[in-house]
């Protein structure tokens, strides 16, 4: 019995940590899919919209094969922050993200979610390469 924290914010991020996770799910396992969102001004309706279609993503492609919890947050904390504590919460096995190829300078101005996941986490980490 596995648990997984998979972070996510599109449908085809969701696809891909599908597929990673498609040979390895048990049926005991669980997925904890989560969405987070910084809230206020820094997000509109269309992120939300996003989120949930993301999640959505991880529950019909996931959900007859393991137990699968959806979490959306909209509290105002760093996405990084959010996975890494809900991963701490969940005692997960494993978090699963996805990353986007980059150059440098993207990186280190815009930062990633994923890099700081790696960082910071004392769990293992899965990390799923993304198109584009």
């Amino acid at each position: 019995m596995r648990t997984y924290v998979l972070g996510t914010d599109t449908v085809d991020t969701s696809a891909a940590l599908c597929d990673y996770l498609d040979g390895r799910l048990a049926p005991d396992d669980t997925v904890h899919a989560v969405n987070s969102l910084w809230g206020g001004k820094r997000t509109d309706a269309e992120a939300v919209r996003d989120g949930e279609d993301a999640l959505n993503v991880v529950a019909s492609r996931l959900g007859a094969r393991a137990a699968v919890e959806t979490h959306q947050f909209v509290r105002g904390n760093d996405p990084a922050e959010d996975l890494l504590a809900h991963a701490e919460s969940v005692a997960a096995d494993e978090l699963v993200v996805g990353v986007r190829k980059r150059n440098p300078t993207g990186k280190v101005v815009f930062g990633s979610t994923a890099q700081s996941v790696l960082l910071r986490s004392s769990r293992p980490v899965a990390v799923v390469p993304l198109g584009g």
